[in-house]
């Protein structure tokens, strides 16, 4: 999960930057060492890959680097979920918020309800209780969206 609260700087990206970006967004190997086929297609080590990736997740061009899971389809539940956050108490409810494990990410937007978080469970009753605690210690409501429909929208990005 990750907050990311503020703009990033822009940073400028290598040609290899690039091909990490692109050739990380179609798949990534399901293989007892990933980091290592993708290196091979892309021309570098497999430690100039991890090394790489870490760096640009540290700084912030990756948002999130890690598996997207159906929730629902392995049997759990997953909902979306706002807050309105006072901006003085802001990074304060963000520790409550992504201190539950059950927190996939989280993000500030500019709106009345300014954090968004999506809750994944094995449960709808544990996305109930975990939503009751948030609003215990922080003192503010947690809006639940949970899904009515689904739609699939592939989003990719070149870099």
């Amino acid at each position: 999960m990750m907050l990311q609260s503020k703009p990033n700087p822009p940073i400028a990206l290598d040609e290899l930057d690039r091909k990490i970006i692109n050739r990380l967004q179609d798949a990534f190997p399901l293989v007892p060492n990933p980091f290592a086929r993708v290196a091979l297609q892309i021309g570098c080590t497999e430690q100039d890959l991890i090394d790489r990736v870490t760096r640009l997740r540290d700084q912030g061009v990756f948002t999130r680097f890690g598996p997207f899971l159906d929730a629902a389809a392995i049997g759990g539940d997953f909902c979306l979920c706002a807050m309105s956050v006072p901006t003085e108490r802001f990074d304060e409810v963000a520790e409550f918020v992504n201190g539950h494990p059950e927190v996939a990410h989280n993000y500030e937007r500019a709106h009345a309800f300014n954090m968004w978080f999506v809750l994944a469970t094995e449960t709808e009753q544990e996305i109930g209780a975990t939503a009751n605690a948030i609003e215990q210690e922080t003192g503010l409501s947690v809006a639940r969206f949970p899904k009515l429909e689904e739609y699939f929208i592939g989003f990719r990005v070149a870099a």
